[in-house]
């Protein structure tokens, strides 16, 4: 329902955006737009692309250089989607088969390499030395996060410092280019910028934080994915590395045999762990904090229907159950 009312006060800078990026998506070679496509017109929320949008035009920014940015941050996006089913081996997402599990490992990096690639073709056509640094600088902490993320994978003694260094890097670090790419764009002044930055970085912690509840405590057809994904893939996210400090010897034994991947997991005994020491009332409570840091960090922004649009979307971000 919220999303509908937003996009619907954005709709035409939507429509523009989605027209842009089947434009810029195509190439002579087939494979690419249809290995593409299949991700990018698989039913996304767009929600990277609408922080660009809304974030610019809350300073009212009424030029179409948003979005341009916004498509730029979705390919970016999609690009580390098709990587990142290829690296985890997953076999579902949106609630259609991955990429790689139709076309196959090598097809969905070298499409997901060509995304990046065409985004940072569209960034230099804008000439803009600030978003090219912006740009560089989160591909590259991505990468980063990635590779920090494969250094946890089947370990049950990573801590929620290591966990959370992870998705900043991972997931937040786009939320906050997209939402400082607008307020630039704008031509803002720092502090602007900055603040802007902030509440991107914030409710991108808050938005993993709450796929990460999801990932115990929702449907698999509402989801999209298969639940317990990140446990079988031995992601020690926050519910189970809290879990791990509270849960009973024999449960905290269970937690750490799946995140190593010794035996076979028992998923019911694990999300009833999870449930009893509240480290999904625990993650919550985290993402909620983000969340009302994130609607401090807009106290610069002047009042208007895309400041309101901009609080919403980060309530959204904690309220969803997909």
């Amino acid at each position: 329902m919220y999303l509908d009312t937003l996009k619907s006060l954005i709709s035409q800078d939507l429509a523009e955006v989605n027209q842009l990026i089947q434009t810029r998506l195509h190439s002579p070679i087939e494979l690419i737009n249809t290995i593409s496509g299949h991700l990018i017109n698989s039913g996304g929320k767009r929600i990277r692309p609408q922080l660009v949008i809304l974030s610019a035009r809350a300073f009212g920014c009424k030029n179409a250089k948003p979005l341009e940015l916004a498509a730029i941050i979705e390919f970016i996006h999609t690009a580390t989607l098709l990587h990142d089913d290829v690296v985890d081996g997953s076999l579902l997402r949106r609630s259609s088969p991955t990429a790689n599990a139709v076309w196959g490992n090598e097809a969905s990096v070298l499409v997901g390499d060509f995304l990046y690639s065409r985004a940072f073709q569209m960034m230099v056509s804008l000439q803009n030395m600030r978003v090219m640094d912006i740009l560089a600088n989160t591909t590259n902490l991505i990468s980063e996060g990635e590779v920090l993320q494969l250094l946890h994978v089947h370990n049950p003694d990573t801590d929620e410092a290591h966990y959370f260094e992870v998705i900043r890097r991972k997931t937040a670090e786009l939320f906050r280019a997209a939402t400082e790419l607008g307020a630039v764009i704008a031509g803002c002044i720092e502090p602007e910028i900055q603040a802007l930055a902030e509440y991107g970085l914030n409710l991108g912690l808050a938005y993993q934080l709450i796929d990460d509840v999801l990932d115990y405590s929702a449907d698999t057809a509402e989801l999209g994915k298969n639940i317990g994904d990140d446990l079988a893939e031995g992601k020690p996210t926050l519910p189970l590395i809290y879990a791990l400090q509270k849960a009973a010897p024999k449960e905290q034994a269970l937690i750490r045999a799946a995140i190593l991947g010794e035996g076979e997991t028992d998923l019911s005994a694990i999300q009833a762990a999870i449930k009893n020491t509240g480290a999904l009332e625990y993650t919550q409570q985290m993402a909620e904090q983000k969340i009302a840091r994130a609607i401090a960090c807009l106290e610069p922004v002047p009042a208007s229907e895309y400041k309101t649009a901009l609080i919403n979307l980060a309530q959204f971000a904690v309220q969803r159950t997909h």
